[in-house]
């Protein structure tokens, strides 16, 4: 339960690295056993990290970070050859997904991580794009393809809401912020700071049928859940 575990935590000291750990923090319940912001983008080495880490006392029940892309490559696969993925869990934010589990290989099996969206989310508009995209690329889309996907379709059912009048650029707004299309997310809305409210889920890192690996929904960890910055946006709607 990660509601009331001690986990260590690690981001690279650039404000996306910042933004993460306190994001984590906000809706986090336990106590952080350590924290540790890495140089980017150089750092490439994690030994003296995980020195600290298996230093901590008492063992943390877990490690969460966020590095994204080589960077999450890299650590995935040095966590588990150090040996602590045998002793402590590895929780992630966008350091498992499908741009980066074909170079982690088995060393990504089992790490737990947060998502918006889900390739196996059951709704019709995901099990097509999904399928579609398959069958072109030869291989499972990621969120940031899906993200895509989603900015296309809602500009289209803007466009389409003025009747190609794309000159009308307050009703091409209006149309944006009603959200009234298919998106491969499910339903979700726009808050006032145009920020979607939407749920967010939590992903094991599995392998599928044909022996690839893949990320598969286990819950849902928010349900419509809204940033917490909304309250101080001046946008009113």
């Amino acid at each position: 339960d990660v509601c009331s575990s001690d986990l260590f935590l690690l981001a690279p000291n650039y404000p996306a690295g910042k933004d993460m750990l306190s994001g984590f923090k906000r809706y986090y319940k336990g106590e952080v056993a350590g924290e540790i912001l890495t140089p980017w983008p150089q750092h490439a080495d994690w030994s003296a990290e995980f020195a600290k880490v298996r230093a901590t006392n008492p063992k943390p029940d877990a490690v969460f970070v966020f590095y994204p892309g080589g960077a999450g490559i890299n650590f995935v696969k040095q966590y588990a050859q150090s040996g602590l993925k045998e002793q402590i869990p590895l929780y992630a934010s966008f350091t498992t997904d499908a741009t980066t589990l074909k170079a982690q290989g088995d060393a990504a099996l089992g790490v737990l991580s947060t998502m918006f969206w889900g390739a196996d989310l059951k709704n019709d508009a995901n099990q097509k794009f999904v399928a579609d995209f398959k069958k072109k690329f030869g291989y499972t889309p990621s969120f940031y393809a899906a993200q895509s996907y989603d900015a296309i379709m809602l500009i289209d059912s803007a466009v389409r809401a003025v009747n190609g009048k794309i000159e009308d650029k307050d009703g091409m707004r209006a149309a944006m912020r009603r959200a009234d299309y298919k998106s491969v997310r499910g339903p979700y809305k726009y808050n006032n700071n145009h920020f979607p409210i939407e749920n967010f889920y939590l992903q094991e890192v599995v392998k599928d049928a044909n022996g690839e690996l893949d990320t598969r929904i286990k819950a849902t960890v928010f349900a419509n859940h809204a940033d917490s910055y909304a309250k101080d946006c001046q946008m009113k709607w």
